[in-house]
């Protein structure tokens, strides 16, 4: 039920220390775009436990609405992500009508679909519409990518990340192919600049292949993290880490007070993270893409919980990495 009233909830509470009116968006720069669940990966931090069995999926007429959004509120980018959003029938018709929309585009990729029957031509395509790749990599050591993602993984994912290459994917600045860093347990990542180095350094001398940039992001206590988090008994521990790394150099910065999410089904989230949780935009906006409104959905009030200190914790965290 949609409802005004502020839940002062733990965040919402450290927020006022740092401004009076709570947290507030300030435009809307990203429409990013969940295409679906379905992945054929079953990754143990995924928040929104996506894998081969899911079977929700955005259909064409929403991503019409989608498209007539992103052109009213002049967002610079539109990311697509998922699930594997290669996977989505549409995609690739999707893609080809916001790039004809002069809509710079990026794709969150996990690399070994890109490998999967039916996707041969897929980095083709992505060269030419010109689209900005960010691609998973929880790691440079394969036996912590075999830990998070499953046998097999890592070799899908270096051959991949060849073939971008050969493509001029990481090497050209009109295809940028920027790698993600997921901490492999309950702990925060390391400082972003001083690990890309790392995985610079490792991938060229093992596999001589490059990357424009390496994004750390924060696992969230939500979905299969959680679980895996409740099992070991770590989850408490785990919000205790994020609620005390809480830095306030990070809130000008979060991720959404600068986009707004699409979920597969319409619904429009704050983030990704509010999507995993099924907390739609509040407070007086409207939830739906038929409803979107620049004006409005541009200066919301956010919704918040306990998990948005992951966003907050020591330099921060975003779909575009590190915030300070």
């Amino acid at each position: 039920m949609k409802s005004n009233e502020i839940i002062m909830n733990a965040f919402e509470k450290q927020i006022a220390g740092v401004d009076d009116d709570g947290l507030l968006s300030l435009d809307i720069d990203t429409l990013q775009v969940n295409m679906g669940l379905r992945c054929n990966q079953q990754c143990i931090h995924c928040h929104l436990e996506a894998s081969p069995r899911r079977r929700e999926m955005m259909v064409w007429p929403t991503m019409q609405l989608i498209l007539k959004a992103a052109r009213s509120a002049g967002c610079q980018l539109v990311d697509l992500t998922g699930g594997a959003p290669e996977l989505n029938p549409y995609f690739r018709r999707f893609v080809t009508a916001l790039r004809q929309a002069d809509h710079a585009v990026q794709v969150r990729t996990n690399l070994t679909v890109l490998l999967e029957k039916g996707m041969e031509e897929i980095p083709e395509f992505f060269r030419g519409h010109q689209v900005h790749l960010v691609a998973s990599l929880p790691c440079y050591l394969e036996e912590n990518v075999q830990a998070q993602r499953g046998l097999g993984v890592y070799g899908k994912s270096i051959m991949a990340i060849k073939r971008l290459n050969r493509l001029g994917y990481g090497y050209e600045p009109e295809l940028p192919l920027n790698l993600v860093y997921n901490p492999g347990g309950p702990f925060l990542p390391p400082p972003q600049s001083a690990l890309e180095e790392d995985y610079r350094r490792e991938l060229g001398k093992r596999f001589d292949i490059t990357f424009t940039h390496l994004l750390t992001i924060t696992n969230m206590p939500l979905g299969r993290f959680r679980m895996e988090l409740t099992r070991q008994s770590q989850l408490q521990n785990y919000f205790q880490l994020l609620k005390k790394s809480f830095n306030p150099q990070t809130v000008a910065g979060l991720m959404c007070r600068h986009q707004i999410s699409v979920g597969w089904d319409g619904t429009l989230y704050d983030c990704d993270f509010n999507l995993a949780l099924g907390y739609p935009v509040n407070h007086g906006a409207p939830d739906q893409i038929q409803s979107f409104h620049p004006a409005i959905h541009s200066l919301r009030r956010i919704v918040t919980g306990e998990h948005c200190f992951g966003c907050t914790a020591e330099s921060g965290s975003s779909c575009g990495g590190a915030l300070v």
